[in-house]
């Protein structure tokens, strides 16, 4: 059970962009478009649909409720979205019978045809931001269903997990996610024994982290080896120091009294410094960049999600999971299945039994098992899931989201809180600190000035 969940405001900038590096699952219904289709034709099919889906009905002698997911990748560029697209197909036969199909159109730009949609007043049927943003404007507009009801006749506030706490707004659920996005990080234990650096299990504070991170340091100079991934990676230890210190201003819009506070100068310029101390060479805005470094032994400490112990199979050294100082983990929902307001009785009914669906033990299980995702559904024991599994990525998954869910803290990410252009304008900020001799108070005002400028 989680200890502490701090609750979030639904992000309302109209973008569906997701961490990047983090790997958001997102697949599609092969039955519906091919999955070697160009991106041109993605579009276009899903466009088409949306015009068309009362003819579909009509011929069909019953309503469509239609589905718009981006599961669209092939099975070997993505074996995830094959599964997703299995289990979306799954309900679809199983609610052959009933009085309305259900139709999972795979898209490449969910984000784009909602927002053509929002633009004309109406919203699709039903769709899946995979992490993303719901869009203020849609629910200003009362274009999508509260699910708030449902859940609760139906007590599924646990299959839905912290998405009743962290997508709940002002009493409503508009969107419910089925994965969520889920940070710790990742660290090579014999790096850090080589180094004599303290692992991360131990760390109460970021001094110590900083500690350890010299240690390897030093120790990786005549070694060819540094300490961590920097830049977006760091972002998410501004993220979790600023949870720490200040846990309601990391789940609530930037505010002007946020930027300018003690608590974000002291966890930007504590970031900043052990940037500046890891070195320029190992900054990057794509953290997904030191995924090779990680698993060649090069990278002694990966910040990216659990998802990553899927691709640790050929990596040097005993890889293991962590949280943050502190023992806080990032983990948040944002936007998932989210249905329009303006459906028929059937085609409503049949909406909610797929949330309730996808959220189920049964779903759920194939989410993490499969999927190799952290699941929404709170009832699960991953560890004794795992213990099926001949699989040692899918124990390392367990692991990893165990260690996060169990967290002394959970907190949003900033991405969905404050929005990806704020946390884009920290990660650009830290990069430039990690130059050797730059000014680190200098640039923490620059940064508070642009983000002044950018909430206004």
């Amino acid at each position: 059970m989680r200890k502490k969940i701090v609750s979030m405001i639904l992000v309302t900038a109209m973008t569906a962009a997701g961490l990047a590096g983090c790997g958001s699952n997102t697949s599609s219904s092969s039955a519906d478009l091919p999955s070697d289709s160009s991106s041109s034709a993605k579009s276009s099919t899903a466009s088409a649909s949306v015009a068309g889906g009362s003819k579909d009905s009509e011929a069909a002698g019953k309503e469509v409720l239609e589905f718009y997911h981006a599961y669209y990748h092939d099975e070997e560029t993505w074996p995830a979205a094959a599964v997703m697209r299995d289990i979306y197909q799954e309900f679809a036969d199983k609610h052959a019978d009933d009085d309305c199909q259900f139709k999972p159109i795979p898209v490449e730009d969910v984000t784009e045809i909602v927002t053509n949609e929002v633009a004309g007043g109406s919203f699709p049927n039903m769709v899946d931001f995979a992490g993303g943003e719901v869009p203020l404007a849609a629910i200003s507009q009362n274009l999508v269903l509260d699910m708030k009801d449902y859940i609760d006749s139906e007590n599924l506030q646990s299959k839905v997990g912290i998405n009743y706490t962290m997508n709940q707004k002002d009493g409503h659920i508009y969107t419910v996610h089925d994965q969520l996005t889920t940070l710790g990080l990742w660290y090579n234990a014999d790096i850090y024994k080589a180094a004599g650096a303290s692992e991360p299990d131990t760390w109460k504070s970021y001094e110590d982290m900083a500690s350890s991170m010299n240690a390897i340091a030093s120790y990786g100079a005549a070694n060819g080896v540094y300490a961590y991934s920097a830049g977006q990676g760091s972002v998410r230890l501004f993220n979790a120091y600023m949870g720490l210190l200040n846990p309601d201003a990391v789940s609530s819009e930037l505010t002007e009294d946020t930027i300018n506070s003690d608590d974000f100068v002291t966890a930007f310029t504590t970031i900043a410094e052990m940037d500046q101390a890891n070195g320029s060479a190992n900054a990057s805005d794509n953290v997904g960049d030191f995924s090779g470094d990680f698993n060649s032994g090069k990278c002694a400490t990966f910040l990216n999600g659990v998802w990553g112990a899927s691709g640790f199979g050929d990596a040097t050294g005993t890889i293991k999971p962590a949280v943050y100082p502190g023992n806080v983990s990032l983990s948040a929902p944002g936007g998932g299945l989210t249905i329009s307001s303006d459906l028929s009785p059937a085609q409503k009914k049949l909406a909610l039994e797929f949330v309730k669906y996808m959220t189920s033990d049964e779903v759920q299980k194939r989410i993490f098992l499969e999927v190799n995702a952290n699941p929404c559904n709170e009832d699960l024991d991953l560890n004794e899931l795992a213990k099926g599994s001949d699989n040692d990525s899918v124990k390392l998954l367990a692991e990893a989201c165990t260690l996060a869910n169990d967290a002394d803290t959970v907190v949003n990410t900033i991405n969905y809180s404050w929005g990806s252009d704020v946390q884009t304008a920290i990660v650009n900020k830290l990069i430039e600190c990690s130059v050797a001799g730059t000014d680190i108070q200098a640039k923490c005002k620059e940064l508070q000035s642009e983000l002044t400028a950018l909430i206004a």
